[in-house]
């Protein structure tokens, strides 16, 4: 019977690329595990998607994006040239022209908006916090051990692009979003120009 269960971690300790054993709390393990979580986050937002919803093949891209930098995470810096996994090409630029096309098909936005609205809506906001903890997990270990610039610049980059995508999705249900204040900036440019 094959099991699941290696019992190898029972010792508070898992294994990482290259074969060598670090503490389940250390830097690195915490930066996989949010990325981890930010995949799942996105799993949940595409399953309240309809299943032909247009973003569901930019969603899945982005899954198996994450999935690719997790591997060159869980690799230390000294073993990347090592890993067969490599960073894909035009990684940033892909998300920031993402961004931009969904941002052009919304309206635009003065206020800081609370998370909810749709499920869909609410689980892509949930994506957008789970990113920035992991962008801050990855800091943390680049403090450590380097973490690609392109990694760090492309997790920053997706918190915005969950921000705008939770938006486009209110806004195709026909649905307000409920607001809280203003943009600061907003309100001085309304007295005159001061930011």
């Amino acid at each position: 019977m094959n099991r699941i269960y290696t019992k190898t971690g029972d010792k508070g300790t898992t294994g990482i690329h290259g074969g060598e054993r670090v503490s389940k709390t250390c830097a690195r393990i915490e930066a996989n595990g949010a990325l981890d979580e930010l995949n799942t986050a996105i799993g949940i937002a595409r399953a309240h998607l309809v299943t032909d919803h247009k973003m569901q093949p930019d969603l899945r891209e982005i899954q198996m994006t994450l999935m690719t930098l997790m591997s060159i995470v869980a690799t230390p810096d000294e073993r990347r040239c090592q890993n067969v996994n490599t960073i894909p090409d035009n990684l940033v630029e892909n998300i920031e022209n993402l961004i931009d096309k969904t941002i052009s098909e919304c309206s635009p936005s003065d206020y800081f908006i609370l998370p909810g609205g749709t499920v869909a809506s609410a689980f892509l906001h949930q994506a957008r916090v789970v990113a920035r903890r992991a962008e801050r997990e990855l800091w943390r270990l680049n403090a450590e051990d380097s973490v690609p610039e392109e990694i760090l610049k492309y997790i920053n980059r997706l918190s915005d692009f969950f921000f705008v995508l939770a938006r486009k999705e209110m806004e195709s249900n026909g649905m307000d979003e409920e607001r809280w204040k203003m943009f600061a900036y907003k309100k001085g440019a309304k007295k005159g120009g001061e930011k």
